[in-house]
């Protein structure tokens, strides 16, 4: 009795030992589906929009759902193994990067070690396929040495960079209208009713950019709000314009010649809050691009629905959840 006694509490010293050390990032491995076999990092941190709550969700919907393996990668504090989105310093598991097909990234002024970097600046010069989202129009800031061009990452990549808020910042939601053209671009099969509740980014792609979805500024911040009708006076050039005539782009694709020779194929949203991922028709958009993105037919209406229960923290500086850890993300 004593020696199973004994047995029984080395056996849980151990498991607790394994949860205490369990790794600072969510690995959920691919179902069923076209994208089996096929790896997609998913890169969380930013303050503000909630990015650690709707990347774990988009993971567990792209592997789950679609059968890719799908890595979460997130900021945490060094001490206490917590999520931590003000830490700007942190992205433990970049290694990950190193067998990624594709990224999806939904970040904000990160400024990661070289040893971090590393493996993100591999992977473009590599001339694979990225996903960005919201913030990631300006998704680093004080990089210096080597890696000192991934400060114009949004810009130069993605397509724009941090330019204003075109609606009003938590006043003003978003409604997504498909781009005249477009609608039959395989990236909008099966996608309507685009809603989100945060505000349209002032944005200007390049002409190498294809627009597939415009922000129309809502008076208020439910999808059935009226179309907002003031003038507004563009931070670019100071000009002035109605907010709405014409519509800022939301949504766009871009082919990217990179430094390294390779060409990066891109999509970029400037909607993607964990709030604004409550809209079906802005999930299916993103799951289109991953499946294009990684060389795969797009399904005629790709299944977006959640996997697990999604009540997703409104966004706001300092309102992530406290205590959380990225182990907690792969219950």
């Amino acid at each position: 009795m004593k020696i199973a006694t004994l047995a029984f509490a080395i056996v849980s010293a151990f498991s607790a030992l394994a949860a205490s050390a369990a790794a600072p990032w969510v690995v959920y491995e691919g179902k069923d589906g076209p994208g089996k076999g096929k790896h997609i990092v998913l890169i969380s941190g930013d303050e503000e929009y909630r990015s650690e709550e709707a990347l774990p969700q988009m993971g567990r919907i792209l592997s789950e759902r679609h059968g890719f393996k799908c890595t979460v990668l997130f900021a945490v504090d060094p001490a206490t193994g917590e999520i931590d989105p003000n830490n700007q310093a942190s992205l433990p598991g970049a290694e990950a990067l190193d067998s990624a097909d594709l990224v999806l990234m939904a970040i904000r002024f990160r400024k990661w070690p070289a040893t971090q970097l590393k493996h993100f600046a591999a992977y473009v010069n590599a001339g694979k396929p990225v996903i960005g989202l919201r913030t990631s129009t300006h998704a680093f800031k004080d990089i210096e040495g080597e890696y000192v061009w991934l400060n114009d990452f949004g810009k130069n990549v993605l397509g724009e960079g941090w330019v204003s808020h075109w609606g009003k910042h938590k006043a003003e939601a978003t409604r997504g209208v498909l781009e005249p053209g477009a609608e039959k671009h395989p990236l909008l099969r099966g996608v309507s009713d685009i809603f989100g509740d945060t505000d349209v980014y002032e944005v200007y792609p390049p002409a190498d950019s294809k627009i597939l979805v415009r922000g129309q500024v809502l008076k208020g911040m439910t999808p059935d709000s009226e179309p907002a009708s003031y003038v507004k006076k563009r931070a670019s050039d100071k000009a002035e314009q109605p907010v709405n005539d014409p519509m800022m782009p939301i949504a766009w694709t871009r082919n990217v010649p990179n430094a390294a020779g390779k060409t990066n194929a891109i999509f970029c949203t400037t909607m993607g809050s964990a709030t604004d991922l409550q809209s079906e028709g802005l999930r299916r958009l993103i799951v289109n691009a991953a499946y294009a993105l990684t060389g795969l037919e797009v399904p005629a209406k790709a299944d977006v629905s959640y996997v697990g229960e999604y009540k997703p923290t409104m966004y706001g500086f300092n309102t992530f959840k406290k205590g959380l850890k990225p182990s907690d993300f792969a219950k």
